[in-house]
């Protein structure tokens, strides 16, 4: 009852101040931020109390005040906060790449590698095959035959395969597990990113091909650039890391404000050299965290986690926010085959790869739960399909980001009951754990 009050009085003062911070130049983005930090951390309390992850109310309070309900957090307001965006996913991919030590991935190396590939594989195929059964329904493919269908089928089906290193890493963060189920799930996910800028832009030129857009600000994805975006990330990130591990074992000051500075102009300096984000601060963080001392980089991911608890709130704020109750009722009768078709693929093919890598027990039977997930990189994604086919990929948007909605509702539940079945946390131990975060 407490939490609720606190809600009400915040919607409250959020409508009486914001008729004064729109006003002013950038008043109600600075609004909007201060509010989604307080309402979903609130909300989040609220979703942990009811045992769930906290993600699930971070994610609840966007959509609630978001443009779809009450439209507290309006769609300008959303606009405006876009870089926070960016900086939490800057921050997850250096935290992401920083968890990996080099042992690890020689040690699961293989069991990663075959389990995505399996599950990926898997996955993709049925939903080409759903998308292509239903294709009289679908509305970016109704009216389509041919290679065109082929070329929008297996674009969506490449953004379907996408995992969620942000809701992975979160949910690792606030309940402390470590175990194989967990570093299995992390390894997969953040190898999966690699494969997915790989494929995506493989798909995206080929329905490029296929379908020329109409506009002119669109040009088709060459070879070249794609080879560069992977190759030069983890060039500029190996540099990047260097440059960390240097600071970490001469300097070793102002670690907190380092941290922010770190994700910043790591993200700048991979836009500036047109390199993936992702890959470039997830490789920087690997190389930070295996070249200095341990007492070193684990000081300064302790100062980036606490630089990020409230970027992470407002992060998946903002992902709920752009989900849309009624562009979700209006497909739902698609929305729901597809989700259920994809997760039973993940479910299969975790399975088999888990049996042909030699993975057995709780990793093996509990990985697949941590892979139903997506988030952030999933929205950017069909954002850039959108943004090249702004009539067929608005409808594709739409019901991509309705499938996202699913996805991010039951990813984090399947994982927490994952890491809980199989022993690597107690539920209460991850309230505990939940606490102690929010406390910092």
């Amino acid at each position: 009852m407490r939490r609720a009050i606190i809600l009400a009085l915040l919607f409250g003062g959020m409508q009486l101040l914001l008729p004064l911070g729109a006003a002013g130049p950038g008043g109600e983005s600075l609004l909007a931020f201060g509010f989604l930090i307080l309402v979903a951390y609130t909300t989040g309390e609220l979703a942990s109390a009811a045992r769930l992850p906290r993600i699930i109310g971070y994610i609840a309070a966007g959509v609630l005040f978001g443009p779809s309900v009450l439209d507290t957090v309006t769609a300008t307001a959303i606009e405006q906060l876009a870089p926070v965006s960016s900086l939490a996913i800057s921050l997850i991919a250096f935290l992401a790449g920083a968890e990996l030590r080099w042992g690890e991935v020689k040690e699961r190396g293989r069991a990663i590698l075959t389990i995505l590939g399996t599950e990926m594989s898997f996955s993709f195929l049925c939903i080409v095959a759903l998308l292509v059964a239903l294709r009289n329904v679908i509305p970016f493919l109704h009216g389509t035959s041919g290679l065109a269908m082929v070329a929008f089928s297996v674009l969506f089906a490449v953004m379907a395969s996408v995992h969620s290193p942000a809701v992975t890493m979160a949910l690792l963060n606030e309940t402390g597990a470590s175990g194989p189920v967990a570093r299995t799930t992390l390894g997969v996910v953040l190898v999966s990113d690699l494969v997915i800028v790989l494929l995506f832009s493989g798909a995206l030129a080929l329905a490029q091909s296929v379908v020329p857009p109409t506009g002119t600000d669109a040009p088709a994805v060459s070879l070249i650039a794609v080879v560069w975006e992977i190759g030069g990330a983890v060039i500029v990130g190996a540099v990047l890391g260097g440059g960390i591990a240097l600071y970490l074992r001469f300097v070793r000051q102002e670690l907190f404000l380092f941290a922010i500075l770190v994700a910043f102009f790591g993200t700048e300096i991979a836009r500036l050299a047109h390199t993936e984000t992702l890959l470039t601060l997830l490789t920087a963080g690997f190389i930070a965290e295996n070249v200095s001392h341990d007492e070193h980089s684990e000081a300064l991911r302790h100062a980036m986690e606490r630089s990020a608890a409230p970027v992470f709130v407002v992060f998946f704020a903002l992902a709920g926010a752009h989900i849309s109750i009624g562009d979700v009722a209006a497909v739902w009768m698609l929305v729901l085959p597809i989700a259920a078709v994809r997760i039973a693929a993940i479910w299969t093919g975790c399975r088999f790869g888990a049996r042909w890598a030699g993975v057995r027990g709780e990793e093996g039977k509990y990985v697949w739960m941590g892979l139903v997930s997506q988030a952030g990189v999933a929205i950017g994604l069909v954002t850039v399909v959108a943004d090249v086919y702004p009539s067929r990929g608005g409808e594709l948007r739409a019901l991509f980001l309705s499938v996202i909605a699913i996805n991010e509702t039951l990813g984090p539940i399947l994982f927490r009951t994952a890491l809980v079945r199989s022993g690597e946390i107690t539920e209460s131990a991850a309230a505990a754990a939940g606490a102690r975060q929010a406390a910092h």
